[in-house]
């Protein structure tokens, strides 16, 4: 093997398998080496060095050049079928690194794919040189897949498996639909406007708000497009799934309501040390603002970054004279106390348990050893409640806070876990045309049993959406 030879060989490897010459000329250099030990034996020191610009092979055993006769001896049949090995090998390593960094790079980025072959409910994408795996948790719900179909989904994952290189596939990710709010708006992709914050739910519904850093440039508007020309293809591409651009704003008082459309909010009431936002609304706006199985409340609650609990002034006032006459009943809580924690949006033991010993003692006048006792009760008491299943969590309406404060009476006394409660709202039917009667009933009768996270017992009917739709206006802001 002469200098040109070898040089003809690096340029077609690099030129057909994209890897890096010098990668190429080590990997030459390594299956020489190889080789030589094969011949020579392990024992022997042997360095060996490819020429860069002639390609020569220069080889040096125990501190002696080999001339090319020697070398072109033990380059033999059998010795250069080792060599191959080697080399292909060292190729391949080269190859699969390559193929990573490539894909790396684009992590987080949209790629298309033909369909391949579907193995176990995942679906294997053929991406040029490489395979992608679309898995089934990854899949928009009630989407198929024939062989052939063009697919489009976002870089998740990238790892080194063996001589591969496994690449996961996502449709359901957010950067998904950032993506393709990307590709189909030029103001988003031109940075004139900016996605703020997206929350979304596969296959159901997304919250996407924006802002401009051009006034005269209506955001929403933009992202609509003319007729909905512009959210249709992304609805399109998302197989129907609903999308409601909403207006970004610093303020929460007017990023909340803006995250809640379409409902009408009253008031907003921040509660910066438990990180929680209480909507007030009217009674005939509860459903909507919450939204069907609480879909509506735990988007905009994404998409602000904070925990909202939708209630009525009825259920606000309850829940502060049921969270005052509870906290009272804490041995030893300095006068005044209980009152200054509902007001910072304390409303259950569970809430006090969590609090920091700093904060509740700057709170109290008190000092750190004085506090400890107030915690531990409440802590206890959290976790009593829990046991007996009347606690509600930070989302609860009022019935946690009046059953602490009845915690001396006896237990036959309180309502059982699965039963609504007296103080809590009621499911709600859905009105007739929406949703069919067997599914409102089994809506209904789930409501009782939920996990107590939930904003509220109710089960309301589908609100419209914003923008979902071409002939959807944008929606306006609250």
């Amino acid at each position: 093997m002469n200098g040109t030879e070898i040089l003809r060989l690096v340029d077609a490897i690099h030129r057909d398998k994209n890897i890096d010459t010098e990668l190429v000329f080590e990997g030459i250099e390594q299956a020489i080496l190889s080789a030589a030990r094969k011949h020579f034996g392990e024992e022997q020191p042997i360095e060996v060095l490819i020429h860069r610009e002639t390609g020569q092979p220069n080889v040096i055993c125990d501190g002696k050049e080999l001339d090319s006769d020697t070398l072109g001896e033990f380059l033999g049949r059998i010795a250069s079928q080792t060599a191959k090995q080697v080399m292909i090998q060292k190729i391949r390593e080269a190859e699969r690194d390559s193929l990573f960094d490539d894909y790396v790079q684009i992590r987080g980025q949209i790629v298309t794919g033909a369909v391949g072959r579907s193995e176990g409910g995942a679906v294997i994408v053929t991406l040029g040189k490489v395979e992608g795996i679309l898995p089934r948790s990854e899949q928009i719900p009630g989407e198929s897949y024939r062989t052939g179909d063009r697919v489009r989904a976002v870089v998740l994952e990238v790892r080194k498996a063996g001589s591969r290189v496994k690449i996961i596939l996502s449709r359901v990710h957010p950067d998904f639909v950032r993506r393709l709010f990307e590709i189909e708006i030029p103001e988003i992709a031109d940075q004139v406007i900016e996605i703020r914050s997206l929350a979304r739910e596969a296959g159901y519904r997304s919250k996407v708000a924006v802002s401009c850093i051009d006034q005269r440039v209506d955001a929403v508007g933009a992202c609509v497009g003319v007729r909905g020309a512009r959210i249709k293809n992304i609805v399109d591409e998302l197989a129907g799934e609903r999308i409601d651009i909403v207006r970004w704003n610093d303020s929460l008082q007017i990023l909340v309501p803006n995250a809640l459309q379409p409902a009408e909010v009253k008031d907003v009431i921040l509660c910066p040390m438990l990180g929680r936002v209480i909507v007030l609304v009217r009674d005939d706006q509860l459903s909507l603002a919450i939204g069907r199985r609480g879909q509506n409340v735990r988007l905009g609650s994404k998409l602000v970054g904070w925990d909202i609990e939708i209630m009525t002034r009825e259920e606000l006032n309850e829940q502060l004279d049921g969270s005052v006459a509870a906290f009272n009943q804490i041995p030893g809580i300095p006068e005044g106390l209980a009152e200054n924690l509902v007001e910072q949006g304390f409303f259950s033991f569970d809430d006090l348990s969590v609090i920091e010993p700093d904060q509740l003692a700057e709170m109290a006048g008190l000092n750190l050893d004085d506090v400890q006792p107030l915690i531990a009760y409440a802590e206890r008491e959290s976790e009593r409640l829990e046991r007996e299943g009347g606690q509600r969590k930070p989302k609860g309406r009022a019935a946690a806070a009046v059953a602490a404060a009845q915690a001396n009476e006896p237990q036959a006394d309180e309502p059982q876990a699965d039963e609504p409660q007296a103080d809590e709202p009621q499911a709600v039917d859905a009105p007739a045309g929406e949703v069919p009667a067997a599914e409102a009933t089994a809506e209904t009768a789930e409501s009782t049993t939920e996990s107590t996270d939930a904003p509220t017992a109710a089960h309301p009917p589908e609100e419209p959406t914003e923008t979902s739709s071409p002939e959807t206006p944008p929606t306006a802001e609250s």
